[in-house]
């Protein structure tokens, strides 16, 4: 992991671990894998995806019940980001605060990162 020891590589906001915490409850699931692939406007777009168990190689984060685990090709793109999921009168998600990013497009789900 591309982490400083004893701190998180990723944060979740209370409403962010009410809604993994949900998810995982609902239909019995180890938790959410979160990844980047290429792809998008801006070349690089987040992943979520369902986990029956962690991948020996996912970083697992755990807060109050929610799981998430770090892909570990997303590790290096992620760290510091904080999770959040936000409900708007015309769209519910989860939104992601990377301090990673150095540039989205307009739709949010496609992102840059330096050098890339």
């Amino acid at each position: 992991m591309f982490g400083i020891p004893g701190k998180s590589p990723v944060t979740m906001t209370p409403a962010a671990v009410a809604q993994i915490a949900r998810l995982m409850e609902k239909d019995g699931h180890a938790g959410l894998r979160i990844g980047v692939k290429k792809g998008g406007c801006a070349g690089m777009e987040y992943t979520m995806d369902y986990v029956a168990e962690p991948d020996p190689n996912d970083e697992v984060v755990e807060v109050d019940g929610a799981r998430v685990m770090i892909a570990p090709m997303a590790q290096m793109f992620l760290f510091g980001t904080e999770i959040d999921y936000e409900t708007s009168l015309l769209e519910s998600g989860f939104k992601f605060n990377n301090p990673n990013v150095t540039e989205a497009c307009g739709c949010g789900e496609s992102i840059k990162f330096e050098g890339m």
